[in-house]
């Protein structure tokens, strides 16, 4: 008699069993807070509270994922918690099935200077769990689980895709259809880098006149990336951070704004809930390593923590002064 065939082959594993064996995972990057943040019209004329995220590849999050058969969502490092709602949320998401697993959770992003860390370590939660599954989700659908887990949340799940992004309400206001142009970006933490709690502050309060003005650099942005002008992508971020100062003010800030000046910078931009300020360079200005590493330098003398050169969408990785 012909033995059946999972004796010679061995047992065919069923769909949990594969389940249970696969391990999926995640990555998501840094950002160094907004090129523009503030209150803007949506599709329906109404106001919603939004931003342009100024992604950074060069840190980020990473997750692993495995299904569990038990209850809950076990997450190490334990105070990863944002991350773990996530993770049950995508789950619930996919399939409701299984609402339990083991998430760990590793990131090389500095906590409370406005780098998006929790929201770095929630979508690369998502990503892990997705990966679990094998199926990718679109960077809407990513958003709203974000948003979901943490209450407010950035657009870096769109990865390279320049979107004016709602971040209390996960959805795009505008996606500008292209990436942003090649900058470089010498950032650095004022308030002597304290930590700052981005969800224990209060929502700004904009001024109707504010309110116009955001209207305009929406508009600059939109052109901005349409042309792939980095000139007008700096004078955008320079308004928009000034409109910041009223609402969290940022020790030198007229200090960094006055170095951008001295040095023919394309503008600055900060972390809106955050202590990060950034002097934005063009890609293609001629020997802009060493430009960079004079404004760097005068940052230094100025004070400034944590002077490091960002290349975006430009190449190379970045440099610590």
């Amino acid at each position: 008699m012909t033995e059946p065939m999972n004796a010679l082959f061995g047992a065919i594993p069923s769909d949990e069993a594969f389940l249970l064996q696969r391990q999926g995972t995640g990555r998501a990057s840094a950002h160094h807070g907004e090129l523009i943040q503030g209150v803007f019209q949506d599709q329906k004329g109404r106001l919603q509270r939004g931003l342009v995220t100024l992604p950074l590849n060069q840190m980020g999050s990473f997750a692993t994922f495995r299904i569990g058969n038990s209850a809950g969502i076990t997450v190490i490092p334990p105070e990863k918690t944002k991350a773990a709602k996530a993770a049950f949320l995508t789950l619930r998401h996919i399939d409701g099935h299984h609402a339990s697993g083991l998430l760990t959770v590793e990131s090389t992003i500095p906590v409370g200077h406005g780098y998006g860390s929790s929201t770095a370590d929630v979508v690369a939660a998502i990503r892990a769990v997705a990966d679990t599954f094998e199926t990718g989700l679109r960077p809407s659908i990513i958003s709203r689980l974000a948003v979901e887990a943490e209450r407010a949340s950035d657009a870096i799940a769109f990865e390279d895709q320049a979107v004016l992004f709602a971040q209390r309400e996960g959805m795009v206001i505008e996606h500008f259809g292209d990436a942003l142009p090649p900058i470089w970006v010498i950032g650095f933490k004022a308030n002597d880098g304290q930590l700052v709690d981005t969800l224990a502050l209060p929502p700004a309060r904009y001024s109707g006149e504010e309110i116009q003005t955001f209207a305009m650099l929406r508009g600059l942005a939109a052109r901005a990336i349409r042309y792939q002008d980095p000139q007008l992508l700096g004078q955008a971020a320079t308004l928009s951070a000034k409109i910041s100062q009223r609402h969290l003010a940022k020790a030198q800030f007229a200090t960094a704004l006055s170095i951008a000046n001295d040095f023919g910078a394309c503008g600055v931009q900060v972390a809106h809930s955050g202590s990060l300020i950034g002097i934005i360079l063009d890609a293609a200005t001629t020997c802009i390593a060493d430009t960079a590493r004079n404004i760097a330098g005068a940052a230094v003398a100025a004070g400034f923590k944590d002077v490091v050169l960002q290349p975006i969408y430009s190449g190379g990785c970045a440099v610590e002064i």
